[in-house]
């Protein structure tokens, strides 16, 4: 080309929304709130027999040696459980599991009394599966959402169980939906273009604004949009190798154990921020965002050596200045703080200090980092429906009660899962189930420490659990519990070895985070200028590669958000030759 010719590309940028797949959608609504009428049930019941009550009992029998009755009030019709002098005595109904397949369940529940919990089971030729669990009121109905996937074909038998055989259990508006795995494999696809891409229609014109067919249009991501993270450890302080493997894929830190209590303060009066200092500084100049990890840790066998010995009154001065001193040094750079971790399965704090320790320390690290998000941060609430003691409902129910304190309403809460899952397949609809219970709270929900435990199937599980969790659109953020060790001494699962050569997990996640932007995508403009493409949330290079002169390439960088003002912004880029 001659200097006289000249070019202009204007680079159209249409943000869209919306992606249609074929197949039944999957129902992510859930609620916290007791009703006093129970809703619809989902999916019109699914295999459910008779799931509203509206024929009498057809369908339902007495399980154990409950008596089940029909009744109805204010024109509402149910089923009772009754006479129970057994957990299990309860009303049931058969059913037909295919191996294979996922089935969502949800219920309304109420008690005759108190406030009570009810957990859901399916009784199989293989056992017991508890499906979920809710904590059901009087005079009101909750709604139970869980979910099994079924590991043998044939005749089973759904159920409602509850440790207090003094009450009555009410129910109604049942539904089981069944999901191949092609299905689910689909809600997952569906759910990430609605919630984690959006169209980008780019058209080319030149100076004339006449539109330019056959030109090249790349998009290249240079950084995620959707936090994406692991824990480090302060091994990458020295280790370039470290470092470049951990920059070139996550967005997001938590220091595995550096701003811990004993790490920071390991003799009494002794303090020493130097490491976390240091892993704070290479993470900001990375545009590594970090979330504080922990606080407080309720665990009796984490404390600093000099803290259990302490009595009440020297220990509450320790509380008062391990808090004025951790959170005011990292006020305004953290994104998020575990305030008082593993508070539902662990109270050494409240034992020695009082039940509202908790609540109360909610409320002064706020009135120290009010804009800090505080998280609630616990394990077993989404990965394994048998520790009933952290099932979604308790873990709201905990909520509120740190919300209820005096001064905590509308602080800004996060709820923070673990996600460390046990040895077996992972059970994604009783997984995908408890998040839509707990991101009905209306707060943040993030997976904050997710790894699998160390078996045969261990990188496929692993694989099963990040798409989950990716996919879930209430999910905000993820991080990894996979902090990298020289001796190969990961906690429970490896990426890569001593030399970050990828183990099975490792090429899992490079797999994954290639599936979900880090890669180049390229198409050629048509007739009429235009070429479209799908793209993740982050930042790009965009380059288009002139038509007719091969040499010259154009690049300029893009934005691709899900902020929702933007998907009706048009922008305008352009390029000259």
């Amino acid at each position: 080309m001659t200097k006289n010719t000249s070019l202009l590309l204007l680079l159209c940028v249409i943000l869209l929304a919306g992606f249609e797949v074929e197949a039944l959608p999957y129902d992510y609504s859930a609620t916290i709130e007791c009703l006093a009428h129970p809703q619809k049930p989902q999916y019109d019941g699914g295999i459910i027999q008779n799931p509203e009550l509206n024929n009498g009992l057809h369908g339902w029998t007495s399980f154990g040696g409950a008596i089940i009755e029909h009744r109805e009030l204010l024109g509402n019709k149910y089923v009772v459980a009754r006479s129970r002098n057994q957990p299990h005595d309860s009303v049931s109904q058969k059913i037909h599991l295919r191996k294979g397949k996922h089935y969502v369940l949800s219920a309304w529940l109420q008690v005759s009394g108190g406030n009570v919990p009810v957990t859901a089971v399916v009784k199989t030729t293989n056992g017991f599966k508890l499906a979920g669990a809710t904590v059901a009121e009087s005079n009101c109905w909750s709604m139970l959402k869980g979910g099994l996937t079924a590991d043998t074909s044939g005749a089973a038998e759904l159920y409602f169980e509850s440790k207090n055989t003094s009450v009555e259990i009410w129910i109604d508006s049942i539904s089981l939906q069944p999901f191949t795995e092609t299905e689910w494999r689909s809600h997952q696809h569906q759910s990430i273009e609605k919630a984690r891409k959006r169209k980008v229609l780019v058209q080319a014109i030149d100076e004339k604004g006449n539109p330019v067919p056959n030109a090249t249009v790349s998009f290249l991501q240079k950084s995620l949009g959707f936090p994406f993270g692991s824990a480090i450890n302060n091994n990458i302080l020295n280790n370039i190798a470290y470092q470049n493997w951990f920059t070139s894929r996550f967005t997001v830190a938590t220091f595995a154990n550096e701003m811990k209590w004993y790490s920071t303060e390991n003799a009494q009066g002794q303090e020493n921020y130097a490491v976390a200092d240091a892993m704070l500084q290479f993470a900001k100049q990375h545009n590594i965002a970090v979330r504080g990890h922990n606080i407080f840790w309720d665990d009796p066998k984490y404390q600093p050596g000099w803290v259990p010995s302490l009595p009440p009154n020297q220990l509450r001065l320790a509380v008062v200045k391990r808090l004025q001193s951790v959170v005011a040094r990292y006020k305004g750079q953290l994104i998020g703080w575990d305030v008082v971790n593993e508070n539902m399965h662990f109270s050494f704090f409240e034992s020695k200090l009082g039940q509202q320790f908790s609540s109360q320390v909610f409320r002064v690290v706020h009135k120290i980092d009010p804009r800090v998000t505080l998280f609630l941060n616990e394990y077993n609430t989404i990965e394994d429906s048998r520790d009933g003691s952290v099932a979604p409902s308790k873990y709201i129910q905990k909520l509120r009660q740190i919300q209820s304190y005096p001064g905590n309403q509308g602080l800004p809460f996060g709820i923070g899962v673990e996600s460390h899952f046990p040895s077996g397949a992972p059970n994604l609809p009783y997984m995908r189930a408890s998040i839509d219970t707990l991101a009905s709270t209306g707060y943040p929900v993030w997976i904050t420490e997710l790894d699998v435990e160390n078996q045969p199937n261990q990188a496929q599980y692993f694989e099963q659990v990040l798409r989950e969790a990716h996919s879930h659109p209430k999910v905000q953020g993820i991080v990894l519990w996979t902090a990298w060790s020289p001796n190969g001494d990961c906690y429970r699962i490896c990426l890569v070895d001593r030399n970050f050569r990828n183990l099975p997990a490792g090429d899992v996640l490079d797999k994954l985070l290639r599936e979900w932007g880090l890669k180049k995508l390229s198409g050629i403009t048509d007739q009429n200028g235009y070429v479209e493409a799908s793209l993740f949330h982050g930042d790009y290079e965009v380059e288009i590669s002139h038509p007719f002169n091969k040499n010259h390439n154009f690049t300029q960088q893009l934005q691709v958000n899900s902020n929702d003002e933007s998907k009706k912004a048009t922008q305008f880029v352009q390029f000259s030759i």
